[in-house]
């Protein structure tokens, strides 16, 4: 992947991670702008190359109740917004084929959900459309079989593609970083670590997806060590009040101190 050419990514000569980061889901116009203008600010300071991240809507939910969104173009409105207003690219995950052409008139990259990501039609949906494809491995899937999955991309002629590890199941209700498999991936395409999925504990009685913040800088930094090319991290102002996944967001007050200890440690890896 030529990440100079993915629009408005700045500080590609930084010789550090990039960021994938913002709130699991557009609930609104102001917390997006709030939650990109103090992310920006973050990673300018720092010199990280910087995506904001933000579903359009919400599909794979545990219960019929659960949010799903403010409405499709809404949403999508906000993230071009977010662009233009503070001139960086923009990330969200898709479902149908249907909308892999709707979102690519809004956002820069098209992330594919673990879920789905061995679903042929949608993942070539995403690669024809010229977007760069952020790939989710899947909870059930090993690291040697993403290969295929990045194969389907590059078979478009698009070779705009990188893999996003997200832990992998083991039993009903947590969520394993197997470390290994960077190094793996990394071999078929550039890979992001997404830490606050990783730490997620799903298939809760109560029917809400649980999850451990605590250990966020934990998995950030083995993830840094282990030689990710990017990160992954859901953050919200108000995580207990987020419509979705704030069990496992961060908090947006603690992200300078984790980007700020991470840049640290990259910069003492590239040293090595």
């Amino acid at each position: 992947m030529q990440f100079h050419k993915v629009p408005q990514l700045k500080y590609t000569d930084s010789n550090t991670f990039f960021l994938l980061a913002g709130p699991c889901a557009i609930e609104g116009e102001e917390m997006a702008m709030r939650i990109a203008e103090k992310v920006i600010k973050i990673t300018d300071t720092l010199k990280i190359p910087y995506v904001f991240k933000g579903s359009f809507k919400k599909a794979n939910r545990s219960r019929i109740d659960s949010f799903t969104g403010i409405g499709d173009e809404k949403a999508l409105k906000i993230l071009r917004k977010v662009s233009e207003t503070f001139h960086v690219p923009t990330v969200t995950d898709i479902h149908e084929v249907s909308d892999a052409a709707l979102a690519a008139e809004y956002v820069d990259i098209l992330q594919i959900p673990a879920f789905l990501v061995r679903q042929t039609d949608l993942v070539v949906a995403a690669a024809q459309t010229g977007k760069v494809v952020n790939l989710k491995k899947g909870q059930f899937m090993s690291p040697e079989s993403m290969k295929h999955a990045v194969t389907k991309v590059t078979d478009c002629n698009n070779d705009q593609v990188m893999i996003t590890d997200r832990g992998t199941m083991f039993g009903y209700q947590d969520m394993i970083v197997d470390f290994r498999g960077i190094p793996t991936m990394k071999e078929y395409a550039p890979v992001v670590l997404d830490v606050t999925h990783s730490l997620q504990q799903p298939n809760q009685t109560v029917g809400v997806t649980g999850g451990r913040p605590e250990m966020i800088s934990t998995i950030a930094r083995a993830g840094i060590a282990a030689g990710a090319d990017g990160l992954f991290i859901e953050t919200h102002f108000d995580p207990a009040n987020a419509k979705s996944d704030g069990a496992n967001m961060l908090d947006l007050s603690k992200l300078e101190k984790l980007l700020t200890d991470l840049v640290a440690i990259r910069k003492t890896i590239n040293q090595l």
